[in-house]
């Protein structure tokens, strides 16, 4: 099985990833490990993306797209989940391209929606309990908003992220992902458009608004 997920920061996406990981036995393949990656082992593509990330550049899709198909043809028969790439529509192009010259099929694209603002307050509502920061608190979610400054699983002391507060970042990356001429959204409606062309994929549209495990129960049920 493999599969493409889009979804704004704020929309749970790495979370409805891990569990379909969990699940499945699929591997997440996001996009920057794979750059930390190829870098680390110093690969040849590695060696490339890194004058271009040294000069503070954007790594061109040419290095790019190889890189993970290099590592998404590694994953042999178990399948892998694709998260972080493509960001805007030309990229999504060129990987469609890729990956049907590579003979690899995509199965499922999900989309998890979400409005701008509901998910710039999940963003900024985000706690970290200091005991355990997988302890799930946000103050703009009622059902895991905690009471105070404490932990609602442990009673921890809570703080919160200095870039989850700020705005002006928050918005940039909004800004690329809402982008439905030519930004990820874009990207996302391209591969909408293929899933109605072609019967072996499947586009799967998850509200964004429901719970950790609504999401879950309804994407399950609509995986074969």
């Amino acid at each position: 099985m493999n599969l493409l997920i889009f979804g704004p920061n704020g929309s749970g996406k790495g979370t409805q990833g891990a569990l379909l990981m969990e699940k499945y036995g699929v591997a997440h393949i996001e996009s920057g490990a794979v750059f930390r990656q190829h870098v680390g082992q110093g690969t040849e593509l590695g060696k490339k993306a890194k004058e271009y990330m040294d000069r503070g550049e954007l790594v061109p899709d040419e290095i790019t797209i190889p890189m993970i198909l290099d590592i998404l043809g590694k994953q042999g028969d178990k399948g892998w989940l694709l998260d972080g790439f493509p960001r805007n529509m030309e990229q999504a192009r060129k990987l469609h391209e890729a990956l049907d010259k590579a003979g690899m099929h995509l199965d499922y694209v999900v989309e998890i929606l979400l409005p701008r603002q509901v998910a710039k307050n999940r963003i900024m509502g985000r706690r970290l309990c200091a005991k355990n920061n997988n302890h799930p608190n946000n103050i703009f979610i009622d059902a895991i908003k905690p009471e105070g400054d404490t932990c609602r699983v442990c009673g921890g002391p809570l703080s919160a992220r200095a870039d989850d507060q700020n705005e002006d970042a928050i918005n940039k990356r909004h800004d690329i992902y809402y982008n439905d001429v030519d930004g990820t959204l874009a990207a996302a409606h391209y591969f909408k458009a293929l899933a109605g062309q072609d019967p072996r994929m499947t586009y799967i549209e998850l509200n964004g608004e429901g719970s950790i495990d609504s999401i879950r129960e309804t994407l399950l049920s609509k995986l074969k």
